[in-house]
């Protein structure tokens, strides 16, 4: 009787102590499901705490308008009154016509500046002037394309006498060129011609050159009158 009364004492405290293991666990529980929330709430302040703590970065500024007052400080330079200002040099640019432009245009201001170009000769006011009244002399300016020859150029035509022809202009402006360069009969107008600056210069020296055997009457038949433009047939040109 006495075990089964020790047994059972046994067996309550047993029960006893897992209740009170019971009522610890739900009351803990129920600690944690009161104190979750707040938990949250804290987690959510700390983060908030941490972003507003990091630095960030400098704003992006708009650059200046054009034209607006600038705010800061300025310099100020002070040159004393004995300095100049430097020379400016400014630089000049010539177009020059190119053969082809001359060929297609056709005209005898054309033949003549096209026979100053393959000579190399500055292409000046003066030099087409008295190329012009040179081409006028020789074979008038109505038919200044006459046999292909407008300077009667001995040189490359089959013509001594000058009176020989070319198989188009642009091959007669080459031998014109060539003959004033290369022939020492041509020194006088060659000179006048690279100066480029007298017409009147010019037209003396082929008036003085050996082969001219009228010497055009020493300007006594030489016109310094305008000389017109008139267009050659497109077949001289070739």
């Amino acid at each position: 009787m006495g075990e089964r009364r020790a047994a059972r004492q046994g067996d309550a405290g047993r029960v006893q102590r897992a209740r009170r293991e019971t009522r610890a666990g739900a009351a803990s529980a129920r600690l944690g499901r009161r104190l979750a929330p707040v938990a949250a709430a804290v987690a959510v302040l700390a983060l908030g705490l941490t972003l507003a703590l990091t630095p960030q970065p400098p704003a992006a500024t708009e650059p200046p308008a054009a034209g607006a007052a600038f705010a800061g400080d300025t310099q100020t330079v002070r040159v004393a009154r004995d300095v100049a200002a430097p020379d400016v040099s400014h630089e000049s640019y010539v177009t020059t016509t190119g053969p082809e432009t001359l060929v297609e245009s056709g005209t005898n201001h054309d033949w003549a500046k096209l026979v100053l170009i393959f000579g190399d000769f500055p292409l000046t006011q003066a030099n087409i002037d008295v190329m012009l009244r040179w081409m006028r002399q020789e074979n008038g300016p109505d038919n200044w394309w006459n046999r292909n020859n407008p300077l009667n150029n001995g040189n490359g035509s089959g013509g001594g006498s000058g009176l020989g022809s070319y198989a188009t202009l642009s091959i007669a402006a080459e031998y014109a060129a060539d003959s004033l360069r290369r022939y020492a009969f041509y020194d006088a107008i060659e000179a006048a011609l690279e100066a480029g600056d007298d017409a009147d210069a010019t037209a003396r020296a082929i008036w003085a050159s050996p082969w001219a055997t009228s010497h055009y009457g020493y300007g006594t038949h030489w016109s310094t009158a305008p000389v017109k433009a008139v267009t050659a047939p497109e077949s001289a040109w070739g």
